[in-house]
């Protein structure tokens, strides 16, 4: 449950519960409590200063991979200091000891796109973007806060002399001269940078670290690297290469806790050679967590990582989801603060978890192994880590038990030099809406002993340190963004993002506008495809309240070069990657093409209408407009307007700003104002198909266009009928209507056949149109209708990959065929390995997936080879589960990124629909990559 912290003049009910709060815990925790009919079980912990353990490098959070942290500049005060306090001030909230900072390379890196130094070779701006605003709040609360740079991408011209596009080359030298000029800008604000690392999760080059070593050693910056912020294979790499070793200060490795990123991390790895290699253990990167539900597995990460792989800081990603909530991970992070206009926001119990660790230690403390294990020997019940600094003036017990179902003891022992004073008790409550970080009472050792009672699902910090607090600022309501806005984009600095303008791709900054137009505009300032970290799109930036729903988004526009501009509204929904962007786009040409296109959140682009007007040209600025009244959407260019288009897939989102690759266009005068009168009643075409059509057989599609009895007459009426793929269509009546009247009808047919391919989908959808003017408008009105093309039942023994989906769900992407999972484009996957083993015939899904195959009871046996692919081993974990009719018929037990491959052979006899289905191993489905190894069906002929 999401939760506001407030702290007002309490009601007496209020009181009460606080109250009661505190007494139950200062009962549970107070010196040994009086003794049960049930003692619960114990756990005898000796804390003594000779106690040994690696050094503690501290807690911190990612701002980044990408643009987590973008709205965050333009909240309001107080409250942008207030959300700032809770995060880095010491004594008030997470208190956070470590700051990583993405260097932007104006390409997505999840949520968005942040803005490089160096847009175009030569030409560096320390201003852009606001890491470096960051990062001077987090220094100006916490002077000790230790500062961490890593690049996800990087400016298409690096490594990229040819300017070819997509040929830039990260592990390059221009890549170093780039991370080297980061670091003169930082210390142009004022900021040491103290930990820079290389391409977050996309290996490692040895000779690069190498060089790059050089390049600092040579500038005499006290900078420490970090490799790889990727697998833990690096580790081998610095055993085996002394070179590369003498290079590397920390290894740095990715969600190294059961489930991986989002996982439950209940179990933690790293290796023998990891440990010896003398360098300290990072997980350089956790988290992937919702800021409340995601709290226990944060609290495991930081102390089963130490226990279980000597990690020795842990990074949460992200810091907070300063993002708008269309996007994903919206409610990832230690805090949300998705409404900079109200300037509401929401602390989750994550923040106060990581306050648990990070309120009671210090960096350069030390674990105490000793003091240090699981309650009980048993993980199942909770887990505890010692800290304590080098003269022993001080220790901290910070003990978790988020996995346990009952209550327990701990029975501590304290000597050798430690003090023996009080120790005080701040505790947080786990389930959904508990209270987090409270001071819970304080216990005074007797001749060195004191007992605690731990109750389950909770973080406790036991500690002879003081200068704990829980801050107490409090979170305006929400409210939504009014109407109209608009923003002429003056502002005092240029190379800024606009306020609440949120970078998707490329880069939109303010700068001096172009064609002699006095004052500032935004320009798109990335000239060529970036070097990626996630799949390409059109650069574009979004804005505003989702819930915005009838209205016009205006711009001007300005094409310094030929090519494609873009206005967007009732943006919606996005997946990742970025292109997968639901909404509505009104793209124009310099040649005067314009048209209308909705985007889905498969990455679908439909062209919805599309015509010329007088082209635009180059260098002069034009007036761009899209209007949204109920389904009707209409689009002017110049005050004129050329088309209305009537579609219900969105009724509601946000505006944004695009061009079509990657041309430096500027936009000036953003409005967006309501649309305050209804839209006339559209036109409305209907269409009717048989509910089936075999194969190679042929149907009548029957459309009819009504024309609401209000409004004007409709002339040069076409109708087309919208066929599938690979479908004909041969008119059978007129499609073509010279006027149609307020409040009549025309009826159109055609004789449509169907596809013979063995890939022709089950389900056909027919969009047949209708254009038309009206109104002095050229209009465009959709209807639809499907059927079904049933599948024949296969002979032989077919490959399923070989045969026609009756349907397909998969948790990432598609699900592929003859190939491993990959990303989020088709076709995108590898050879298929388990374990070694390479298939080359099989499908290749991702938990959560199911995907149906028609037998057509023919078939008697199904074959296949299942486990985790190699491309995300020792990741992942996944059950398969064949299922027949309805029924299963067999299951796998859980199967990780280390099992075997588990041979399938089952019966399918009679089986009329068999449904392939993945499941996740109870661990969410990070990683998930499934493969059904050479699944395969025997058949009748």
């Amino acid at each position: 449950m999401l939760q506001f912290v407030r702290y007002r003049a309490l009601s007496w009910l209020a009181v009460i519960s606080c109250l009661a709060f505190v007494f139950g815990a200062l009962t549970s925790l107070s010196a040994r409590a009086a003794a049960t009919a049930s003692t619960p079980p114990s756990t005898a912990i000796t804390v003594d200063g000779s106690g040994t353990g690696r050094t503690f490098d501290g807690i911190g959070a990612i701002s980044g991979g990408g643009g987590n942290s973008r709205l965050l500049i333009n909240y309001p005060e107080p409250q942008r200091s207030r959300i700032l306090d809770y995060l880095f001030k010491p004594g008030y909230g997470a208190a956070l000891q470590l700051l990583k900072v993405e260097i932007g390379g104006d390409t997505n890196s999840t949520d968005g796109s942040e803005p490089s130094i160096e847009h175009t070779r030569g030409t560096v701006h320390c201003d852009s973007g606001y890491e470096w605003w960051l990062m001077e709040q987090a220094k100006k609360r916490n002077p000790d806060i230790e500062l961490y740079g890593l690049a996800w991408g990087a400016p298409g011209w690096i490594g990229n002399s040819a300017n070819t596009p997509g040929g830039g080359d990260f592990w390059s030298q221009d890549m170093i001269d780039y991370l080297v000029d980061w670091l003169g800008c930082a210390r142009q604000h004022g900021l040491d940078i103290d930990y820079l690392g290389g391409w977050n999760e996309r290996g490692y080059d040895t000779v690069w670290y190498e060089k790059l070593h050089a390049a600092l050693a040579a500038r005499h910056l006290p900078v420490r690297i970090v490799a790889a912020d990727s697998g833990l294979d690096v580790a081998d790499s610095v055993a085996a290469d002394p070179q590369f070793a003498g290079s590397v200060d920390v290894v740095g490795v990715h969600y190294p806790c059961e489930g991986g990123d989002g996982g439950s991390a209940n179990t933690c790895y790293s290796s023998d050679t990891a440990q010896a290699t003398g360098k300290p253990l990072w997980a350089s990167e956790n988290g992937s967590l919702d800021e409340n539900t995601g709290a226990g597995a944060l609290i495991r990460s930081i102390t089963r990582g130490y226990l279980d792989g000597r990690y020795t800081a842990y990074l949460n990603w992200p810091l907070l989801a300063a993002i708008y909530p269309n996007l994903p991970y919206d409610t990832v992070g230690l805090a949300v603060a998705d409404e900079p206009w109200s300037g509401a926001y929401r602390l989750g119990t994550s923040l106060w978890t990581t306050a648990q660790v990070t309120q009671v230690t210090r960096p350069g403390w030390t674990f105490d192994d000793q003091a240090s294990g699981y309650l009980g020997g048993d993980r199942a019940d909770g887990s505890y880590v010692t800290l304590k600094p080098a003269d022993n003036s001080a220790y901290s017990t910070v003990v978790e038990t988020s996995t346990a179902s009952t209550a327990q003891t701990a029975d501590f022992t304290v000597g050798g030099g430690l003090p023996t004073g009080t120790v005080h008790i701040w505790a947080t409550d786990l389930a959904a809406g508990g209270k987090g970080f409270v001071h819970t009472g304080d216990v005074t050792p007797r001749a060195g002993h004191f007992s605690v009672t731990l109750q389950p699902g909770h973080v406790y910090s036991l500690t002879t340190t003081t200068g704990q607090g829980h801050g107490t600022a409090v979170s305006p309501p929400r409210q939504h963004l009014a109407l109209p806005y608009r923003d002429s984009f003056e502002r005092p600095t240029s190379g800024r993002e606009a306020t609440y303008l949120s970078d998707m791709q490329g880069s939109f900054e303010t700068t001096a506008c172009g064609g002699d137009r006095p004052g500032r505009c935004v320009r798109q300032m990335a000239a060529q495809q970036p070097i990626e970290w996630q799949d390409d799109s059109d650069a574009f930036a979004l804005l505003g309240d989702p819930d915005w729903r009838d209205y016009t988004v205006r711009s001007d526009v300005y094409l310094e070069q030929p090519g494609t501009v873009e206005l967007m509204g009732r943006a919606g929904e996005q997946q990742r990657p970025q292109s997968h962007q639901a909404g509505y786009f009104l793209r124009a040409a310099d040649t005067g093409a314009w048209s209308v296109v909705r985007s889905d959140t498969a990455g679908r682009l439909t062209t919805l209408a599309a015509g010329t007007t007088r082209a635009l040209g180059t260098r002069h600025w034009h007036t761009l407009a899209l209007s949204f009244g109920g389904t009707t959407i209409t689009a002017s260019v110049d005050g004129r307007r050329v088309g209305a288009v009537d579609d219900s897939a969105y009724p509601a989102g946000q505006a944004g700003l695009g061009v079509v690759g990657y041309q430096t266009d500027e936009f000036d005068n953003l409005a967006v104002t309501p649309v305050r009168h209804p839209a006339a009643p559209p036109a409305a075409l209907t269409a009717g198909l048989p509910a089936t059509v075999q194969r190679g057989a042929s149907a009548t599609l029957t459309t009819t266009f009504t024309l609401p009895a209000t409004g004007g007459a409709a002339t040069g009426l076409t109708l087309t009928p919208g066929t599938p793929a690979n479908w004909r269509a041969t008119p059978s009546t007129p499609v073509t209507f010279a006027r149609i009247a307020p409040g009549h009808s025309v009826t159109a047919s055609w004789t449509v056949t169907a596809p013979t391919a063995t890939d022709t989908p089950v389900t056909n959808t027919f969009t047949p149109l209708a254009t038309y003017d009206r109104g002095g408008v050229r209009h465009w009105t959709y209807g639809g209708a499907s059927t079904r093309v049933p599948i024949p039942a296969p002979t032989g023994n077919p490959y399923l990959s070989d045969l026609s989906f009756v349907s397909a769900d998969n948790g990432w992407g598609p699900v592929e065929r003859d190939m491993s999972n990959g990303e989020q484009a088709a076709g995108d996957g590898r050879p298929m390995s388990l374990r070694g083993t390479a298939f080359a015939k099989g499908l290749g899904a991702h938990a959560a997936s199911d995907v149906a195959f028609y037998l057509g009871g023919d078939c008697s046996r199904f074959t296949a080879t299942v486990g985790v692919d190699d491309e995300v081993a020792p990741y992942g974990s996944v059950v398969f589960s064949l299922v027949g009719d309805g029924r299963t018929l067999a299951t796998t037990p859980v199967l990780t990124g280390e099992s075997a491959g588990a041979a399938l052979d089952v019966d399918v006899t009679g089986v009329q629909e068999l449904r392939l289905v993945v499941g996740d191993g109870g661990d969410g489905n990070a990683h998930d990559h499934a493969d059904w190894g050479g699944a395969r069906l025997a058949c009748g002929e």
